[in-house]
Parts: C-alpha cells; structure tokens; sequence
C-alpha cells in the first residue's frame, strides 16, 4: 500500500507584513485595509473598476430592503475576488471562519432570464419554482417583475406573501398530495389554485377548501429529463374521467391541466407529446361538464435548451390548441433562473497525496499514467451543503482555480494532476469530484470555484457535522440597472422591507 502523507501547509492567506497599503487595486471604499492582508497577490490580474466599466459601477453599493445585505455592482468575477480577499484580511485578524465559502448572486442575469423568458414565450405567464431556489432577493426580483410562484407547501406559501405586494391569486400551489392542515390554511390565505391527481386529495379538499380552483395534474412522458417526477404524481389518463366524475359529485371546481416533463429535460421534443396528452384531458373534462380555462406546461426548463423548448411548446400548443380564447398559459420555470446566477467561491482547507517518497516530484511522478487521482483537495462545502445538489439533483460539478499560489492569474503551461475534492465532513460519502484535472502546485489556501451554483444547492444545505451553510453576496453585473431598479420600485411601494425569509 502506498504511504499516505498529509502535505505541509501553504496558507498564502495567513501571514503577516507590516507595510500598509490603504486601498489595493480593485477594491474600493476599504477602511483599514492593510498589505498584509493580500501581499502577494498577482496585482496585474486583478481589475481595477475604473479600467473597464462594464464591470463595475462607479456608485455606491445599494441597502434597498433593510432586512438584507446591500447590493453590490460589477461582475460576479470581481466580488469572487473581493471576497477572497476579505477573507485574508480575516485569517491576519486571526478569525474563526476566515476562509469561509461564499456565493455571488448576479441578479442582472436573474432578470435576463426573465426579458429572455418574455421574448421567447410571451403568452406563457412563468409561476417561478422556489424549491429550486427560495432565495430572498430572487424571490423579491420576481415579484417586481411581476411573475407568479410555484408553491408547495405551507412554508413556502407563507414565505411567498409576507414579502408584501403579491396578490394570493399569483400564487399555484403545485403539490398534488398535501396535508389537511396545509390546504385549510391554504383557503385561509386566499390561495385557490391547486393540483391534484387522484381521488383521496379531492375529499380533503371538498372537507378543507370547497371554493378551491383546482388543475389535474396528468402523467408525462419524463424519461428525457435528469429528475423523473412520474413515479410519484401525475394521472395517467385512463384514471382522468373518473377524477373528473368524483371533482363533479364533491361540487368542486377544476379549470384547467398541468403537467410536469421533469426537472432538466435534456430532450425538449418531449413538450409536444405531453401538450398532445393535455389536449385529450381537456377534451375529458368537456365530456365531464367542465370548461377548462388554464393550461400548466409546468418545468424542466434548462438554460442551453430554452429556445428549442420554447419553439417546440409554441407550435405543439398551436398545433393542439388553435382557439385559444379563455384560456390561460402558465409555467413553473425554476432552474432556469437561477442555474447561472450563482457562482460558489471554496476554500482548499487540507490536502493528501499518495507518496512513493516524502516529496511532490515523487507523488507527481508516481501518479503519472494512472487513472487513480494523485492528489485529494478537501474545500469547505460539501455534498451536506451547497454541493447537495450531486445527490438530489444528479449534477456534475466543475471546479475551476479562482487564486493559486497568492495569484488571481494561472499560467496556461502550468501542471495538472488528476485529483479528487472532498467535502469538509467527517462522512466518506462527502465527495465532490471523483476525478478531476487540477494543478499539481495547489496548495492548502488556495481557492476553487464553481459555477452555475444557483438551483437545487442553497435550497437543501444542512450544517450537519456544525458546518455553517455558505452565505451570499448580491450583485448586478453589466445591464443589471433594470433590476436594480425594479427592486427600488417595490420596495418603495413599501414591499420587501420585512424579516429575510
């Protein structure tokens, strides 16, 4: 068996100098600041605002609801940086913490998705998804830009209306199998639309909401997406007419179908085969004495295939719904939003190479021509944290260096290793790349990042083992003055201004 030795430590972000430095370049308005707290890093890389505007703003850093950080300016990159930054301020003042993980959240690309979203289906109203996401300025953004939200539960419908300005009736509360207490308090709080998809949901409601506006939530082909939701909801359509009969015999009242492809459809062509399906069940629900007003085409939106999605969505629904008059179009994007908005910043906090001898050059040689990572980097989030999204939702991470050897700049000739990345737990479950390709020169101390860290990753972190969930910076990058000012809007018509969800 090979020997396994923990390497020395280079900590490029703990030591100390005594030369002051009051402002380094691209970092503005830092009280205190000293050169010790980013000596050696590689100056020539970082961007200073004024070179390139496009970057960041020359204004001050907006406090535009009381209950939530200040929204910063620039691109995403900068604050990477920034926040590396203060974090080698944090480890010479001898913080607990220090080199903490951290996202930055560009809410400039939040609301290009949503003109995206209004260019490309225009007549689909979105109902965005928060379990993918329930973050408190998306959620803020969405309403300002007049979007509904997909709920499902009571938490999340709570959440959704004590941000104030958002009418109960922008609401879908799109879980076909909820409790009693749930749909009572539901009615309570004048949310009406609701799914379901078998018999057992329609006595609760007849008992709990009379007066609910309910969608019939049908089965979809979901063998084209990255999570399949079939197995658990949906009617297939055999059982639809008898869930119609039994809504008719409860004097309840269904409007409308929805239905779900699942989440990360990688085949968009699977919208016209559950459209197809939708137009049958309408067609059942005509036969049942109904007369549907709403059609749910639901999620499973992904960011690369949106445009082929939308076109493949608008010609099905042309196709099998030309009179369109009283009837509404509905969606539960979530993803979609989010996916790219949100990049994670993580810490190398150890590091283990297997070693024929007590030197790099022997645990480079000896990895070299084998398909067995030479080198394992532990970081600070974890499948427990943000990285539960390889668990829950079957996606493969990317890591990339953000500063190596006190340097924001990698030089393309530099060596790679395979190597793995582990999370900070004491769990051997606790993986976050089985094998990668970094460099061979990274060091305990040096930063990795990860991008398109915005959907299924905050929503489901735990602090198992005490670890603290990663926190966020908000920013708007170039053409984010739109959001920006979206956000000014509701909160001065006294929206967003409570308790941070």
């Amino acid at each position: 068996m090979s020997q396994v030795d923990i390497l020395p430590p280079t900590t490029p972000i703990d030591f100390h100098a005594s030369t002051p430095f009051s402002n380094p370049p691209g970092r503005r308005d830092t009280p205190g600041w000293c050169y010790s707290c980013w000596q050696g890093l590689d100056d020539s890389a970082l961007v200073h605002p004024k070179s390139d505007p496009s970057l960041v703003d020359e204004q001050d850093d907006e406090k535009i609801f009381a209950s939530l950080p200040p929204l910063l300016r620039g691109h995403p990159e900068i604050h990477l940086r920034n926040g590396i930054m203060d974090a080698s301020r944090k480890a010479v003042e001898r913080e607990v913490n220090a080199e903490k993980a951290f996202f930055v959240a560009d809410l400039g690309e939040v609301y290009r998705q949503h003109q995206r979203w209004l260019k490309c289906l225009p007549d689909i109203e979105p109902h965005y998804a928060i379990k993918c996401n329930p973050d408190p300025y998306v959620l803020r953004l969405l309403a300002s830009l007049g979007a509904g939200f997909d709920c499902a539960s009571n938490g999340e419908i709570s959440q959704v209306l004590n941000i104030g300005g958002i009418d109960p009736s922008r609401i879908l509360y799109a879980n076909p199998c909820k409790a009693t207490s749930f749909i009572r308090n539901a009615a309570k709080m004048g949310v009406d639309k609701m799914t379901f998809d078998n018999a057992d949901e329609l006595y609760k409601i007849a008992r709990a909401h009379p007066g609910a506006k309910l969608i019939v939530r049908i089965l979809a082909d979901d063998s084209k997406s990255i999570c399949r939701f079939g197995v658990k909801f949906g009617a297939a359509l055999e059982v639809v007419p008898g869930l119609l009969m039994k809504a008719r015999e409860l004097h309840l009242d269904v409007i409308g179908v929805s239905f779900h492809v699942g989440s990360g459809c990688y085949d968009p062509s699977i919208y016209e085969d559950a459209i197809k399906r939708a137009r049958e069940a309408f067609d059942m629900g005509s036969q049942a004495g109904y007369t549907f007003s709403l059609l749910d085409v639901g999620g499973g939106f992904e960011d690369a295939r949106f445009e082929a999605a939308a076109s493949v969505l608008k010609c099905a629904i042309n196709q099998y719904f030309p009179d369109r008059s009283g009837i509404r179009l509905i969606a539960e994007p979530g993803r979609y939003y989010v996916s790219r908005a949100f990049s994670l910043a993580t810490n190398i906090i150890a590091r283990r190479s297997k070693m024929a001898e007590n030197s790099l050059e022997a645990a480079a040689s000896s990895g070299s021509g084998s398909d067995a990572p030479s080198v394992m980097y532990y970081i600070n989030d974890g499948v427990y944290g943000a990285f539960n999204c390889i668990l829950f939702d079957h996606q493969v991470v990317e890591p990339y260096v953000l500063s190596m050897n006190r340097s924001f700049h990698l030089s393309g000739s530099e060596p790679m290793s395979l190597s793995s990345v582990w999370g900070p737990t004491c769990d051997s479950m606790d993986c976050v790349c089985k094998a990668v390709m970094l460099p061979r020169g990274l060091q305990v101390g040096d930063w990795l990042g990860f991008d398109d860290m915005g959907a299924y990753t905050i929503c489901a972190a735990s602090q198992f083992n005490g670890f603290e969930l990663s926190d966020v910076l908000y920013t708007t990058s170039k053409g984010g003055e739109e959001a920006r000012e979206a956000l000014r809007r509701f909160a001065g018509e006294g929206h967003g201004h409570g308790a941070s969800s």
